[in-house]
């Protein structure tokens, strides 16, 4: 939507960068041919997307065409825009890494905490079932419980598990350790907890590796900038970009950009990497131990969700 973002997280750079907001009109015609080429989810992200005054209009569109929606906020505008996005999110994420308002706050660079406690109050009185998106460090794992027992079961919430993971220049502390890796494994298997297993499995074998890649970003993942252009392999790479011009289905199918697809987790840059956002989607199509790792906790949240009707 933007890369604009209403915080400065620590952990991120995205908000650093200039950036438009992308159209009604150029969504339209991406959806369509995402549509065509076989996509089922779109991740309307940011940055802040809810800083996108007519997000509710691109939601409508895209659950029109049959897509499952998500969308991840930090927050602070969901109880002002709540209405207007009733019905239109499948999946949508609240941002809280601490349950301590101070701490929170801190890692944010803005104070959003009370706004994601008006936030979860707003969108359960309005129906809603919003999730707890719990980026995880190694300095606040031994805060899962007090987060899922205060906050996520007494209002019915999903707590998603977030392990935290380093890219380009972006620093995100020390690495997780055995015993974190061991600790979010006992957390996978409560109620009302997500965690993808693989993502642990793969930190313990050092992630992505190019000889052997398990990433594939490219043909799993396609990523729309704000300034309507394709990102390939991957937004975080971002080694090329293709202006999209209302041919989006004909781009991606090139030859140009195939041929970018087919370097996906080999490039010297994809070394080592545990990206989230990409390895979800790369674990569902490769039948090897990821695969395996990843299918209990993908049956459990789409369960709980609901949304693996909409996946025939």
């Amino acid at each position: 939507m933007t890369y604009r973002c209403n915080a400065t997280c620590s952990f991120c750079d995205i908000w650093e960068k200039p950036s438009p907001y992308v159209t009604v009109q150029q969504v339209t015609q991406n959806l369509k041919d995402l549509k065509r080429l076989g996509v089922k989810v779109i991740d309307f992200t940011g940055g802040e997307p809810l800083l996108h005054r007519q997000l509710d209009q691109l939601l409508t569109i895209a659950k029109q065409l049959g897509f499952i929606t998500t969308i991840t906020t930090n927050g602070l505008l969901y109880p002002k825009y709540a209405e207007r996005l009733k019905g239109k999110v499948d999946m949508l994420h609240f941002s809280l890494d601490s349950p301590h308002q101070e701490e929170h706050d801190q890692m944010r660079g803005v104070a959003c905490f009370d706004f994601v406690m008006k936030s979860i109050k707003v969108a359960r009185s309005l129906g809603e079932r919003p999730d707890i998106l719990f980026t995880v460090f190694e300095h606040n794992v031994h805060q899962i419980e007090q987060m899922w027992k205060e906050i996520c079961l007494p209002n019915d919430l999903v707590l998603i598990l977030n392990p935290v993971f380093d890219y380009n220049d972006v620093k995100t502390g020390q690495s997780l350790s055995t015993k974190t890796l061991k600790t979010l494994r006992h957390w996978a298997k409560q109620k009302n907890i997500y965690l993808n297993e693989a993502f642990l499995t793969l930190r313990e074998d050092g992630g992505n590796h190019i000889n052997k890649p398990v990433c594939k970003a490219g043909s799993t993942t396609v990523v729309i900038s704000p300034e309507n252009k394709l990102v390939l392999p991957c937004y975080h790479l971002g080694l090329k970009e293709f202006s999209i011009e209302g041919k989006l289905y004909e781009l991606y199918k090139s030859e140009t950009v195939q041929k970018l697809v087919a370097l996906e987790g080999r490039l010297p840059a994809c070394e080592g990497c545990t990206i989230n956002c990409y390895m979800q989607p790369s674990f569902a199509v490769t039948l090897n131990k990821y695969w395996w790792k990843a299918l209990p906790s993908t049956l459990k949240y789409n369960r709980i969700k609901g949304t693996w009707k909409q996946l025939f």
